[in-house]
């Protein structure tokens, strides 16, 4: 096993896991200055069991994707065998490791802690682990508290399987030359790096440190080509800056909310556009390649992964437009959509109810009428019905005067026909906020 083979040897420097910063774009970062092995932040192994894997052809990347289309792991082969998935269970520790901690508590005694840590380290080897990291500070110190350096070289000491040194950012490592004397230092077989890496990830490059906004626009090129998310592009930049961020740099990267925003802040939009460009090149080839659709049934919902592209209709035909004029067509009554917004990134996703069955995609839409013309492209081309998108052949279901933007008796019946419902509701899960929405006609 390569991933194995490099991990579990010595002199390995290791970017740590850390939570919102491991993602996708930092790791690949790591790697390219010098990092042999990179940690993804932890993920619940709860969230996992519900996700689905998915090939994502576009970006070339490994998705895991849970039920709501949040990303929640993605990887690509770039890092293949060097990445380490780290998933926990809120009940991780085995019956006789909880027993052992039961038995020794924590103390301000300086004795009796340092056994306790050798006689839990010394525990951990017996189960068969690999290696163990430690990091050299107790559960109630912080990042600004000294690392506790001897209780490292004590837990090396007392076990024969490697020991990996954590903690050492503030104090110890600086540079990329602090990282040898860590380990010779602590003991131990291998480090890792956390802060020092988030703050500059040029830390693990032999041949010195890059200036920050290199690093920056190195790190916003990997998130602009895997898609990462804006938010969170956004908090790895802002950690970066540190106390820069009140600089003019980070007041337009804090004023940005998209990644084509961010990308302007830092100078990079002709990059970005040029990837969009790429991107959406391969969208279109996989869409012409002529591979049916698949249908997912969610419950009593018939589900479709569509994403509803503006440019691919004429200026004033949608495929509600559509939808609409076939019900009337086949004397049905209107179709209804109902809307929900998720509070975390304010994307939006319809389900659209046609003769008592429900239609919807599984993707989540910019905006609330993108998100209804999504559920309307999914029941027409469900059931076979044109879209009105450019090139198709005209259907008749819409009239002459509407695909030439000229207005007619019905114009103003989008209004009339709709009604809205909205009201707020907080789900289970912390930090969704779902805001349904119904609206009848087109």
């Amino acid at each position: 096993n390569v991933l194995n083979n490099a991990l579990f040897t010595h002199n390995i420097t290791a970017l740590a896991p850390m939570v919102r910063v491991g993602t996708l774009p930092m790791r690949l970062l790591a790697l390219d200055y010098g990092a042999d092995v990179v940690y993804c932040e932890e993920l619940i192994d709860i969230k996992m069991a519900k996700c689905q894997r998915v090939v994502n052809d576009v970006l070339e990347t490994v998705d895991f994707v849970a039920p709501d289309e949040r990303v929640m792991f993605r990887t690509c082969e770039r890092e293949k065998g060097r990445v380490v998935f780290q998933m926990v269970r809120l009940t991780t520790l085995p019956s006789d490791v909880r027993l052992l901690l039961d038995s020794h508590p924590p103390s301000s005694c300086r004795e009796q802690l340092t056994r306790s840590e050798l006689s839990l380290v010394q525990r951990i080897e017996q189960t068969g682990v690999a290696a163990v990291a430690v990091h050299g500070r107790l559960k109630d110190e912080r990042p600004r508290h000294p690392l506790h350096l001897d209780y490292i070289q004590a837990a090396a000491g007392a076990v024969s399987i490697p020991v990996i040194a954590n903690g050492g950012s503030l104090d110890l490592v600086k540079t990329n030359k602090d990282i040898e004397d860590f380990r010779r230092t602590s003991g131990a077989s291998s480090v890792m790096l956390a802060r020092a890496a988030m703050w500059n990830a040029s830390v693990f490059r032999a041949g010195g440190p890059l200036p920050l906004e290199t690093v920056m626009e190195d790190y916003l090129k990997h998130a602009i080509r895997y898609n990462n998310h804006a938010f969170n592009t956004k908090y790895c930049l802002c950690q970066m800056l540190r106390d820069k961020v009140e600089s003019p740099l980070g007041r337009r990267v804090q004023a940005a909310q998209t990644s084509a925003e961010i990308s302007e802040a830092l100078g990079l939009q002709e990059f970005y556009q040029q990837t969009q460009d790429k991107l959406q090149a391969r969208r279109d080839a996989a869409h012409s390649g002529g591979a049916p659709e698949r249908l997912v049934m969610d419950g009593d919902v018939t589900t479709m992964v569509v994403r509803f592209e503006r440019r691919e209709y004429p200026p004033h035909i949608t495929p509600k437009m559509f939808l609409l004029e076939w019900s009337r067509k086949e004397k049905l009554q209107q179709p209804l959509y109902e809307t929900v917004q998720r509070s975390q990134d304010r994307s939006f996703q319809s389900i659209v109810t046609v003769e008592g069955k429900r239609y919807r995609s599984t993707l989540w839409e910019k905006s609330k009428k993108f998100a209804e013309q999504a559920a309307a492209v999914v029941f027409l081309r469900v059931r076979g019905v044109p879209e009105g998108r450019i090139g198709e052949e005209d259907s008749g279901l819409v009239c002459k005067r509407k695909r030439e933007g000229q207005p007619d008796r019905g114009a103003g019946e989008e209004d009339s026909n709709k009604r809205h419902v909205d009201a707020q509701l907080l789900t289970s899960s912390p930090g969704w906020q779902m805001v349904p929405s119904l609206t009848l006609g087109k």
